[in-house]
Order: C-alpha cells, then sequence, then structure tokens
C-alpha cells in the first residue's frame, strides 16, 4: 500500500483504531491516500470557517488579527494535536508527491481570499493605496504557517502570541486623509455642510 506523506503507516492500525476491518477500510476509503484527503479536507474547512469569520472584520489589520489570534488559540487548544495536521503531513512528503502538491494548492486557497479581501482595502482609510495585497496576503499567510511550525515544536500559546503581536506591528498603517486636498464644496448646501466640519 502506497505511504502517504512520507510516514510509514499500515492500514491495520488505522482500521483497528476506527473498529472496522481491512476489508471494510478498503470499501469505504479506496486506500489511505483517499482516506487521508478526506481528513484533510474536513481539516480545511474548520480552518476556512475561521478566515471567513476574520474576513468580515472591517479592517485588514482587524482580518490578520481575528484569523492569527484564533488560529493560536487552534494551534495550542487541548483538543488539538500540537501543529497544524495539513502543515506536518506536508513536510516530509518528497518534492513530487502529488498529496504535497494538493496541500499546497489548499494553502494557496487561503492565500487568495486574503488577498481579495486586501485588494478592496487598499487606497482607502484603511491602507494606502501602494500597499501590494499579495504581498500583504502571503505576509499573513506566512505568519500563520509560522504560528504552526511553532506550535508543533512545543511553543504555548503565549509565544505564539508575542509573535504574532510583533508580526502585526509590520503592517502597513492606515492611510490617513490629507485635509489640504479635501475637494471644494460644489453648492450652498455642501459649502454651508463644509464650514460645520
Amino acid at each position: 500500500d502506497r505511504d502517504v506523506t512520507g510516514v510509514q503507516t499500515c492500514a491495520l492500525p488505522i482500521s483497528g483504531a476506527m473498529r472496522i476491518t481491512a476489508p471494510s477500510f478498503y470499501f469505504a476509503f479506496g486506500n489511505k491516500e483517499k482516506l487521508f484527503r478526506t481528513v484533510i479536507e474536513q481539516y480545511y474547512e474548520k480552518q476556512l470557517e475561521l478566515l471567513e469569520s476574520a474576513l468580515r472584520e472591517s479592517t485588514v489589520r482587524g482580518v490578520a488579527e481575528k484569523f492569527l489570534y484564533g488560529y493560536a488559540d487552534v494551534l495550542t487548544g487541548p483538543s488539538h494535536a500540537p501543529g497544524c495536521l495539513a502543515l506536518n503531513s506536508s513536510l516530509p512528503s518528497a518534492e513530487d508527491d502529488t498529496v504535497r502538491a494538493w496541500l499546497a494548492k489548499l494553502r494557496g486557497e487561503l492565500v487568495v481570499r486574503l488577498r481579495k479581501r486586501i485588494a478592496k482595502a487598499r487606497g482607502t482609510t484603511d491602507l494606502p493605496v501602494n500597499a501590494d495585497p499579495d504581498v500583504l496576503a502571503r505576509y499573513i499567510a506566512v505568519i500563520a504557517w509560522g504560528l504552526a511550525v511553532e506550535a508543533q515544536s512545543g511553543a504555548k500559546r503565549k509565544d505564539l502570541y508575542s509573535a504574532i503581536a510583533a508580526g502585526l506591528a509590520a503592517l502597513p498603517t492606515a492611510a490617513v486623509p490629507n485635509p489640504e486636498s479635501r475637494p471644494l464644496p460644489t453648492t450652498r448646501k455642501s459649502a454651508s455642510a463644509h464650514r460645520r466640519q
């Protein structure tokens, strides 16, 4: 049977833990890779729920804070194994491994979601016009993946929080409108409102 993610595994321990026979295991999942993909897909669904919730924040900094601190909570939760299941599984894989390529695609989807949200904020009072959505999306994603590696290595929640705070400090500051660049009023009504401001 094909080895998945470079880890020596056998269908017998897996089927034993699931309390089913080996024939039932192969009938249900086909092979270990299909089972692995099923587990990872469900795992990513939970991560995407966290991300989608964060994407609804009103600012990019708010998005990053909610996602990263929430992810740190997940990684260090009592019911969660250290680190990220998907990332831990992808690191030992061979370069030409189709599973590793598939995992990279899943991670790429996270970056795409972040990039789209950041692009909407560029040039507003949230982000300066020269902010690069792709760079910022990858920056946030890299912090998240770094948290997973650190958690797998034994880092505590407070350690991850400290790293997140340092990472957030490097995000671009909000664009501050220049009062001199405000448009002149074009009507009597707008002129009156302009004087009151």
